[in-house]
């Protein structure tokens, strides 16, 4: 059986908000099972939706990374748009003077750094400085409910790809994460549980590099290749997938095919990118294939990545500052920096997370 998400529910009861004007953080992101966008289905069911507002990407999706597109009219609905993307404080109340309630419906993936959990939480956090209702239409996340990696943010590392301290890979629904971190309704979804990988949902790339569910399953981890001077793969057509450098040669996918990492195999590989780094150069790498979904570690296996990288290539492999933003503090850089191994960073028991209150679904996170 198919998930319902928290659109689909509200389209078919529109009684489950409150009367007033209603404004919708939402993106291409947002449909509901025929892929009618949930804005259009929301007037349809005759819900008073005056506003949209976008975030990075953009409504439509036509941004890169730390992109967003023009402020106008959408087509599909006649409703202005607004960009909030980067807005905070009092630019962003005013943004939202014009609505009483605001519904967000976007689509995440599980990981800290993926901004749109971010852009939830500014609006968020907007709501409740102005006093009004901030309501979550719930969406799977697709790395499921049930693992949780890496350490929280720490203080003093907080910026767009991380406000507030949670795990690198949280295992919460948007929805989950809004009660967490604030005061939000959620519109909870029908069939999902947090050992759920089915859903019978169309997969709809969240952003322009988040091509498939492959790339999400990996994202967690090989994400954190933005910090440091190899390729993550932007500019290809598996980003976060294949992972390469021009002084990467043979040895290292033998060495990580001796670390044993569970529900991965690695295949050497050679890529071009079209943009980002390397563009326009053949670049020897790796690319990482997820086999058990379940047994994935994608933390992990990045930190043991990253461990191979800094043994075989000591003169060649760098770090870069956004590191510390991806990783939410410096442990990382100094780890490596001082040729320790990374995946000693990783918490030897279950973090105190998440509060239980903030569970909406069966099962728990571990």
């Amino acid at each position: 059986m198919a998930v319902r998400t928290g659109a689909e529910r509200l389209a078919g009861e529109p009684g489950l908000v409150d009367d007033g004007r209603l404004g919708l953080i939402t993106n291409f992101t947002g449909v509901l099972p025929d892929l009618r966008p949930t804005s259009v289905a929301l007037l349809e069911a005759g819900l008073p939706l005056t506003a949209l507002f976008g975030p990075e990407h953009g409504l439509r999706g036509t941004a890169q990374a730390g992109e967003s597109e023009a402020e106008g009219v959408d087509p599909d609905t006649g409703l202005p748009v607004f960009d909030t993307y980067l807005r905070h404080g009092r630019e962003l109340d005013d943004l939202f003077s014009g609505v009483d309630v605001l519904l967000f419906d976007i689509q995440d993936i599980g990981t800290r750094f993926y901004t749109y959990v971010w852009t939830m939480y500014d609006c968020l956090k907007a709501a409740e400085r102005l006093g009004k209702p901030f309501v979550v239409l719930d969406r799977p996340n697709p790395l499921g409910g049930v693992q949780v990696e890496g350490p929280a943010l720490q203080p003093g590392f907080e910026s767009f790809v991380g406000r507030a301290p949670i795990p690198l890979r949280h295992g919460l629904t948007v929805g989950e994460l809004a009660r967490q971190l604030g005061e939000a309704t959620v519109i909870t979804m029908d069939g999902w549980s947090r050992d759920s990988w089915e859903t019978g949902m169309t997969w709809v790339p969240p952003s322009p590099n988040m091509p498939t569910l492959d790339t999400a399953l990996v994202y967690p981890g090989t994400g954190l290749f933005e910090g440091t001077n190899l390729s993550e793969g932007r500019g290809t057509t598996r980003p976060f997938e294949t992972i390469g450098a021009p002084f990467i040669d043979a040895r290292f996918v033998p060495a990580l095919r001796e670390c044993e990492l569970p529900g991965v195999v690695f295949r050497r590989t050679w890529f071009e990118p079209v943009f980002s780094k390397y563009a326009g150069q053949a670049v020897p790498g790796v690319q990482v294939h997820v086999v058990d979904r379940a047994a994935y570690q994608p933390v992990r296996t990045a930190l043991v990545m990253l461990r191979v990288l800094n043994d075989l290539y000591p003169s060649d492999f760098g770090l870069l500052p956004s590191l510390d933003k991806l990783w939410g503090s410096d442990s990382l850089r100094k780890s490596l920096e001082a040729r320790e191994d990374p995946v000693a960073l990783l918490p030897s028991t279950t973090l105190d997370w998440p509060r239980p209150d903030a569970l909406l679904y069966e099962g728990t996170t571990r």
